[in-house]
């Protein structure tokens, strides 16, 4: 049976597009979708009851797809649904994007094949940081001394605690908003000026940690049984010593890493916890050899630590949506 698989990402996932080529040279079937578009540029559609049968099926062009007969639907990267420029009112776009989207998302979850990695409910699930921070603790990892508040006052005696050594980072993955105007920050050392503004805590809370010194940082993909660890020398230059997303790729050496073999397991452990099949996981090395979690990411990118290393994780990745597994390599 040929396989069928769905991707569900952006219309310019690069990644995305890697990966399909070597599933189509496999002999599969791939269709990538960006869910943005719906309905205006693509349609999906359900009927049930009557037949005594559900039926799911997707229109895009001129190609219709049987969604009830895929292999595998990949949730990549899915944007939210956008609107027509017709609708103006932004209450109203909100309406329609939140429709759309719950429509989708049930559609999806209630598909019988395998979803990687996870289902939507599932990957939103893991990807909260309260959720993911306790499963880490549970399964014996290091964690930063954390604290997650509203309260200005909580955040001041942490402050004290650690001798002003704190970091705070919001609770979603990077900061919101646009270049004229950010919302959020990076992972960020406190300052005393930051301290000035203390009060604003009350509107939303914020993790605060203990800094932990690094030697280097390490994102570790996992893919099934399958780990990855490459060490991102990030302490190599000021642009990027607290928060290597702010990528300063020039002067950032990418470094294949040989993880201890107890704590690649508890990274499996963690990906399985969370119910994924696929995790990207940041750690620290400490200066000392301590392995520290900071989080887990269910979809994070990985294109990028490929290039540099060579380490061969599309094609695990292109194994776990073809076979469902991906087995530790020799």
């Amino acid at each position: 049976m040929t396989e069928q698989i769905l991707v569900l990402t952006d219309a310019e996932d690069v990644t995305a597009e890697r990966v399909a080529a070597l599933l189509t040279s496999r002999g599969a079937e791939v269709l990538l979708l960006d869910p943005g578009v719906v309905p205006a540029g693509a349609h999906v559609e359900m009927t049930a009851g009557g037949t005594g049968r559900v039926r799911r099926w997707l229109r895009l062009g001129d190609r219709d797809v049987d969604l009830d007969g895929l292999t595998c639907v990949w949730h990549r990267r899915p944007t939210a649904p956008v609107p027509p420029r017709t609708v103006g009112d932004p209450d109203v776009r909100a309406h329609l994007s939140g429709e759309v989207k719950t429509y989708l998302d049930g559609v999806w979850r209630a598909l019988a094949c395998r979803q990687v990695p996870a289902t939507r409910d599932v990957i939103d699930r893991a990807d909260r940081k309260a959720y993911h921070l306790a499963a880490a603790v549970d399964l014996g990892f290091a964690v930063p001394p954390t604290l997650i508040t509203a309260d200005p006052d909580r955040l001041l005696d942490f402050y004290d605690e650690h001798d002003g050594k704190i970091i705070t980072k919001p609770l979603h993955r990077s900061p919101r908003g646009t270049a004229e105007a950010p919302m959020g920050r990076y992972t960020e050392p406190v300052s005393n000026r930051d301290l000035g503004y203390v009060a604003a805590l009350r509107l939303s809370p914020m993790i605060v940690q203990a800094y932990v010194p690094k030697d280097v940082e390490l994102r570790v993909t996992v893919v099934g049984a399958a780990v990855f660890a490459v060490e991102i020398h990030s302490q190599a230059t000021r642009h990027t010593r607290y928060d290597w997303r702010r990528y300063d790729h020039e002067n950032t050496p990418l470094r294949v890493h040989a993880l201890p073999d107890d704590v690649a397991e508890r990274c499996r452990a963690l990906v399985d916890r969370l119910e994924l099949s696929f995790g990207a996981i940041d750690l620290i090395l400490t200066p000392e050899g301590e392995y520290v979690f900071l989080e887990i990411n269910p979809n994070g990118q990985y294109d990028w630590l490929e290039l540099a290393t060579g380490l061969p994780i599309t094609a695990a990745v292109v194994d776990l949506l073809l076979t469902g597994s991906v087995e530790v390599p020799a």
